[in-house]
């Protein structure tokens, strides 16, 4: 049998995983460098805005800190109903009164601050996700479970569909079905939906717009449109080869002076050009250890529930890493992912150090756990 007792806050305090705290605060630094090394060149980036990329810094450290020292399995039991009903009501809130920004109207801003409602939802979703996955455990293939689990999917990456930020839903889909995976989800189920999707293809694609179309193809083939939608990953990819071996110094490069987004969705092109090849594996290298070391901790978890948010978490690193870097190098579609720890946003760069809060929370009270045998 499993029991549980109780331990202090100092003790949790030495329970933070060094390996991903060090990751954490090296891909920060590594963001507020580039940043920095571009203020005044970056296009809609000020000083102003670097202040506040500094702020949500100071604060994410903070938060993660104080989640760590939260006991995540009592917090998601008695809260977890109240954030997934909260998260229903920010992203329905955000349809109503949201700012529309191109086609996404994914901000809710109150004066000079703007929050992306989608990014600060993510941490809820995969508290309550991950409850839910841990409430059903072997039993996840009964159909009443499915409709379960895909209703309380579907709600949320529902109402972010609706607001046109197809690309955050994307991610949304993409973490959830790794972590239905991890939980057992019967692969014929996988394997069914990727016959479906093959077979459905040729005869959506007719009825997709011309300019769907082209987006779609131009997404995978920027040269169809060098002048057009395939400019800024072009763009990105000429910033990129700039960097060389060792890059163009902290204030140095131009390419990325002519990207759109060079602070946001293209900044892996900012920072290559800057620090180069090995900068730019440096970063891969961090990030890839940040994902590895959190799916070691899920392995290491003793409670389900800490197990699957693990496994969210890592998702999420690898998913946004995969399809940030592929849009840099013009080889998948600009969807607007940004890229963990680096990109310029507040909401964003919260939202991570949660998550990676919740992660250290896993880590810190997986040891208030003792096996004790009863006769």
């Amino acid at each position: 049998m499993v029991r549980s007792f109780s331990i202090t806050a100092k003790e949790r305090m030495r329970m933070i995983d060094p390996v991903l705290l060090v990751c954490t605060l090296v891909l920060t630094a590594m963001s507020l460098s580039t940043l920095g090394g571009g203020l005044g060149e970056m296009m809609d980036f000020s000083k102003s805005a670097y202040i506040v990329q500094i702020v949500s810094v100071i604060m994410g450290l903070g938060m993660m800190i104080a989640i760590t020292m939260i006991d995540y399995e009592e917090f998601i039991d008695k809260f977890g109903g109240i954030f997934y009903v909260g998260a229903l009501f920010l992203l329905g809130v955000t349809l109503i009164f949201g700012i529309a920004e191109g086609s996404n109207k994914s901000y809710l801003r109150f004066g000079p601050v703007g929050i992306q409602a989608s990014e600060f939802v993510k941490a809820a979703y995969i508290m309550t996700f991950s409850k839910h996955l841990a409430a059903v455990k072997d039993k996840i293939n009964n159909i009443k479970n499915l409709a379960g689990l895909a209703l309380h999917a579907g709600l949320i990456i529902g109402l972010i569909l609706i607001s046109g930020d197809l690309g955050v839903a994307l991610v949304y889909m993409a973490f959830t079905l790794i972590m239905l995976f991890c939980a057992g989800l019967s692969s014929w189920l996988f394997a069914g939906v990727g016959v479906l999707a093959v077979v459905g293809f040729p005869y959506i694609w007719p009825h997709l717009h011309e300019y769907q179309q082209k987006r779609i193809l131009v997404g995978f083939n920027p040269e169809l449109d060098p002048l057009d939608k395939g400019m800024q990953p072009l763009i990105s990819r000429q910033a990129i080869a700039n960097g060389g071996m060792w890059g163009q110094g902290i204030s140095g490069g131009s390419y990325y002076e002519n990207l759109y987004a060079s602070h946001t969705d293209f900044i892996f092109a900012s920072f290559c050009e800057k620090f180069g090849f090995v900068g730019g594996m440096i970063l891969i290298i961090t990030l890839t250890v940040m994902a590895v070391r959190i799916l070691m901790i899920a392995r290491k978890s003793r409670c389900l529930m800490g197990a699957y948010i693990c496994i969210g978490a890592a998702a999420i690193v690898i998913v946004q890493t995969l399809e940030n870097l592929g849009m840099c190098m013009a080889f998948l579609p600009v969807v607007g992912i940004t890229l963990p720890f680096m990109s310029y946003g507040g909401s964003s760069m919260l939202s991570m150090y949660i998550i990676i809060g919740l992660v250290q929370s896993v880590r810190a009270h997986r040891d208030k756990y003792f096996f004790e045998m009863i006769e």
